[in-house]
């Protein structure tokens, strides 16, 4: 039985394809930020090398948010 090979399955291209779709990012946001909001900002990304703001916003945001979401849960009682 040494000379069997174990044939692996791969992962559907299109589930590949449907993943991926799915995280496209297609809804523009827009914000405005006050004069020392803006000089905040830029100086936590020279303190912390921040290279994109985008990012930086994006998981804020999304962190902020999922944490709400997940501490006021509905609860039965």
């Amino acid at each position: 039985m040494a000379g069997r090979k174990k044939i692996q399955k791969g992962v559907d291209p299109e589930y590949l394809k449907k993943q991926k779709e799915s995280l496209v990012r297609r809804h523009r946001q827009v914000i405005y930020l006050n004069d020392s909001e803006m000089a905040a900002i830029r100086q936590y990304c020279d303190k912390f090398r921040v290279g994109t703001k985008t990012v930086l916003f994006r998981e804020a945001i999304m962190e902020k948010v999922l944490k709400e979401l997940d501490d006021n849960h509905p609860t039965l009682f």
